[in-house]
């Protein structure tokens, strides 16, 4: 009979060979996870959400006519937060302000989110007749007079502060010489904080839940993870379009860019706005990515449990590390390259016989 701990690792590999892993992810970005819908490449997220990983492993997000570093991104609630540019040197001037500042392009899936309070600085008179506050108890000259960050804008006659977010800012924070030439951004900011316990600068931007996939053939929505999950049909929105449309009991879950189960809440204590399941489709696609990470690494062995490891003979370890890279093959992206679940029981039957018959012989 085959080791209890072997059997244990077997059993949990089984389980997590049945389970349904999110279609397109990206791969990570350095350390910087890439959620689905944001794409870095063609092969992989959705085209219309376009990101980019430059040659430093740093996130980068393309305005309309320049680039900003991205900070910090929030999978959950669909936002990131990009790196403002900075002044240029010795002038209350945003390196930016030859493109006039940020601009979106308002036919993509990103917006300023409402959450940002945007400080402008150097402006002109003509400003004062914008509802933006410009008066004598403005934020700004708070900024101004207790932050170390801007010591060319001191000089600044005119300042001003609003939030961000409504129809004429959703898509741009605007810099020019006519209006206000510098500027900095704050996201979450708490106005009743001293200002050296402001956040880091930053301007927040959020993308629109992504629709279904888009597909030729069934055979696409098959090859994305989606196979037995979702069917090819017509777009009943746009004429022309075909989405992989999630089958009967599924639902469309745009966080994890999958079709999963359509769980209705029973919990007695209530439940948040969240999907569960999308939830939990998720931790098993992140497990998925450390997992293949620690092959790359050789440091497999790293990602089982001590308790098993602890007192396992050599063959045991060994074991255990055939069952790991079995499980690596039931990560692949594509599904056409991952073991059914026949193969896969098969090829634990074959481990666990080896191992039992060594220790037989032993």
């Amino acid at each position: 009979m085959a080791p209890p701990k072997l059997l244990l690792l077997a059993v949990a590999l089984l389980t997590c060979a049945g389970c349904a892993f999110p279609a397109k992810h990206c791969p990570n970005c350095g350390t910087t996870a890439v959620p689905y819908p944001l794409s870095t490449d063609t092969t992989c997220g959705d085209q219309s959400y376009k990101i980019r990983c430059d040659s430093g492993s740093q996130l980068v997000f393309d305005s309309l006519n320049n680039s900003y570093p991205i900070t910090s991104v929030s999978p959950s609630s669909q936002r990131f937060v990009i790196q403002p540019a900075s002044l240029l040197s010795n002038v209350c001037v945003t390196s930016d302000m030859v493109h006039q500042g940020i601009q979106l392009n308002d036919s993509l899936p990103f917006n300023v989110t409402s959450s940002n309070t945007i400080i402008y600085l150097n402006c002109t008179d003509s400003i004062l007749r914008s509802p933006l506050n410009c008066s004598s108890s403005s934020l700004c000259h708070t900024y101004l007079n207790r932050s170390d960050d801007a010591p060319a804008c001191d000089a600044s006659p005119i300042c001003c502060t609003f939030r961000a977010g409504g129809s004429s800012t959703s898509y741009m924070i605007r810099v020019r010489e006519s209006g206000c030439s510098a500027y900095t951004s704050f996201v979450n900011l708490d106005p009743n904080l001293p200002v050296d316990r402001w956040p880091e600068s930053g301007v927040e931007i959020q993308w629109v839940s992504p629709r279904e996939p888009l597909c030729g053939t069934q055979s696409d929505c098959d090859e994305d993870g989606g196979g037995g999950k979702s069917t090819c049909g017509p777009d009943p929105v746009v004429n022309g379009v075909r989405r992989c449309f999630c089958n009967a009991g599924l639902v469309w879950d745009p966080i994890g860019g999958s079709c999963v189960e359509n769980v209705t809440c029973q919990d007695p204590g209530g439940c948040d706005s969240s999907n569960k399941t999308a939830l939990i489709a998720g931790l098993v696609s992140g497990l998925g990515t450390l997992l293949i990470r620690m092959v790359a690494e050789e440091r497999l062995m790293d990602v089982i449990d001590p308790m098993l490891k602890e007192g396992a003979s050599n063959l045991e370890l060994d074991t255990m590390k055939a069952l790991g890279f079995l499980a690596v093959g039931c990560l692949e992206e594509r599904r056409q390259n991952r073991p059914s679940m026949k193969e896969v029981t098969e090829e634990i039957e074959y481990i666990m016989s080896i191992a039992t018959s060594k220790v037989v012989e032993n």
